[in-house]
């Protein structure tokens, strides 16, 4: 996989994305920092919207996740666990009269400069 520091991406994205659509991958990088992937795209196979759903994880993210997996970095979910927490937390209680989050978002587009 070819790296690219961002200010070459920058000015040559063109060209960039051209090896990109001939299936090459690139790793984005800031100082030396890893920061993105661009890779080629994938459409989805059953119908829809194009970029909702999300694309399936290619072989190498499965291979990764059960490393990960291995390593204990990460864990499956526990869902009864997450129900469980769920029903014992009570939801947040806003003081009377406190305007909605629609309201703010309506009154900051009304203040809003632009």
């Amino acid at each position: 996989m070819a790296s690219v520091n961002i200010a070459d991406l920058k000015n040559h994205l063109s060209r960039y994305l051209a090896r990109v659509r001939e299936g090459a991958e690139l790793t984005v990088l800031d100082r030396d920092t890893p920061v993105a992937r661009i890779v080629p795209f994938a459409p989805r196979s059953h119908g829809g919207r194009p970029g909702r759903a999300r694309a399936a994880q290619p072989p190498e993210s499965m291979a990764r996740l059960e490393e990960l997996r291995r390593l204990g970095i990460i864990s499956a979910g526990d869902p009864e666990g997450l129900a469980a927490a769920v029903r014992a937390s009570e939801p947040v209680k806003l003081p009377k009269g406190t305007p909605s989050a629609v309201e703010l978002l309506i009154q900051m587009r009304r203040e809003s400069t632009r």
